[in-house]
């Protein structure tokens, strides 16, 4: 018995007719009829039942058809993964992502990567952007969730989105109150997220005054519960905010067009990993889809 006798069987027990399932085989009728009786005489069985009218199949030939449908299915999984595996799709995929990155976006991306390539594993970083990198740089990440900007001509970037930023605290923010220059900061670590600190301080400077920074962080979330515990305000990007509905945070837009953040993919212009591509289509993707249910 060989794969050509199962897909013969199958067909003829698609169409439920030899000539018509000839014609989707490219053969004639005659060798078709005669594949088909090798089997039969092989298994021992009589799979179909012939007359002038009709083709019906037997007990025994339905339940080899679902044998058979199984079989053929588990081939072609085989054959892909095999595939899989010469072009290099089922070793590790190194991803790494800022902390403000959106925990649903990313598990709905991993979720789809999982089901194109079953068999890749993907090991998540969250760090900081210039730790990513000098990571890409290394090669010890494939892909990046970062901020711009990044100077690397061995580093490719593909932009996501343009990200405002506002002001938050835990109860009503206005820069008109005569408190709010005295109020305490949070923000980022500046040995952690030098550039994010930065922003930080140049948003606060083209308002008119130095924050006061009196706690940091290496996460958002953290940078975010603190607000919301009344312990200071944040100048955090915009999207930030739909991701942590639970906190209640009070939020104050800014007029200066330019304090804004872009989020970025960057990868490393000499990747050979297979899985890229993939990636970064589906991380656009998800990104586009976020942002517009906000």
């Amino acid at each position: 018995m060989e794969i050509r006798h199962l897909i013969y069987f199958k067909t003829v027990a698609e169409e439920l007719h030899f000539g018509r399932a000839a014609e989707r085989l490219f053969m004639s009728q005659p060798p078709l009829s005669r594949q088909i009786k090798d089997l039969e005489d092989e298994l021992g069985v009589i799979l179909f039942f012939r007359t002038n009218k009709r083709v019906e199949l037997t007990e025994a030939g339905k339940y080899f058809l679902e044998e058979v449908i199984e079989i053929l299915q588990n081939l072609e999984h085989s054959k892909t993964i095999t595939k899989q595996i010469h072009n290099n799709i089922s070793g590790e995929f190194k991803l790494g992502y800022i902390s403000s990155t959106p925990k649903q976006m990313l598990a709905t991306v991993l979720k789809q990567i999982q089901q194109k390539f079953p068999y890749l594993r993907v090991s998540l970083f969250e760090t900081s952007t210039q730790k990513q990198k000098a990571a890409l740089e290394n090669g010890k990440l494939d892909l990046g969730i970062m901020r711009a900007p990044i100077y690397a001509s061995e580093l490719l970037i593909t932009p996501l989105f343009e990200d405002p930023m506002v002001i938050v605290g835990s109860t009503a923010v206005d820069f008109k109150d005569i408190n709010f220059f005295n109020e305490n900061f949070i923000s980022f670590n500046q040995k952690y997220a030098s550039e994010y600190h930065r922003l930080t301080i140049n948003t606060c400077n083209r308002m008119g005054f130095e924050p006061k920074i009196v706690h940091q962080s290496n996460s958002m979330s953290s940078i975010l519960e603190l607000v919301s515990q009344g312990l200071g305000l944040a100048v955090v990007p915009a999207s930030t905010i739909k991701q942590y509905p639970h906190l209640k945070l009070k939020i104050m837009k800014l007029d200066d067009i330019d304090s804004k953040t872009e989020v970025i993919l960057v990868s490393n212009i000499k990747s050979k990993n297979s899985a890229l591509g993939e990636f970064i289509q589906c991380i656009q993707k998800e990104y586009l889809k976020f942002n517009k249910a906000y």
